[in-house]
């Protein structure tokens, strides 16, 4: 990658943002153009700078990062905002997406991991770790769990038209999945090779038009899969 990617980096300990922007900055294409230590910073900043991508941190005194993020994704100006916390809790993760964050990591994730979030989000995807997509998606089954079954016909109809392409296989396979299991297993839970599952699990998520497990669960929950 060769264009140059403006960052908005802003957490409330200097010597955290001294660490993330030293980090960031070894990548010749990334460069920190703004810091700031609270929420009214990265509202001020994400303003006045322009960034590709803020980086915000969701505690904080004077204004948490959610709380920035509402107010800037309100305005004109839509953010691509990644949070980096040190809270895993599903409170602060489901309020953050709610707040259009398009990622999600915490502060101990990998070198490789932060770039690769930062790149996928750069890019128009969403980046979550594995364990915060596990809490994503055990939010979802839950409030499909409590959700009443549809009686309306039309919408019945409708979902079946959406889903009929799915054959049963996959739609069992869709169900493991959704509960974090691996694709090894899968395997050994149906007795199947991995390399069959993989194939399965590739199909379905080529035939959702998906390209990670946020979306396969949002899809799937849209089309009441779950």
């Amino acid at each position: 990658m060769n264009e140059q990617i403006s960052i908005v980096l802003v957490d409330d300990h200097a010597i955290v943002r001294d660490g993330i922007k030293y980090l960031l900055e070894e990548e010749k294409n990334l460069v920190v153009i703004g810091e700031g230590s609270n929420g009214l910073d990265a509202i001020k900043l994400v303003e006045e700078k322009q960034p590709d991508l803020l980086i915000i941190d969701v505690r904080m005194p004077i204004m948490s990062g959610i709380e920035a993020l509402k107010i800037i994704n309100k305005d004109s100006v839509k953010i691509k905002a990644i949070v980096l916390s040190m809270h895993d809790s599903e409170e602060y993760i489901l309020e953050s997406i709610d707040a259009k964050a398009m990622g999600y990591l915490l502060k101990d994730s990998s070198k490789a991991e932060i770039l690769k979030a930062i790149y996928t989000v750069y890019n128009g995807d969403k980046y979550f770790s594995g364990d915060i997509s596990n809490v994503i998606v055990n939010n979802l089954l839950k409030k499909s769990d409590t959700q009443p079954t549809a009686t309306n016909t039309e919408t019945n109809s409708a979902s079946t038209n959406e889903s009929h392409t799915l054959t049963k296989r996959e739609i069992e396979i869709l169900h493991l999945v959704l509960l974090g299991k691996t694709n090894k297993e899968i395997s050994e839970e149906l007795n199947k090779s991995k390399r069959t599952i993989e194939t399965h699990r590739f199909n379905l998520m080529k035939k959702l038009d998906v390209k990670n497990l946020i979306e396969l669960s949002s899809v799937a929950k849209e089309l009441n899969l779950i």
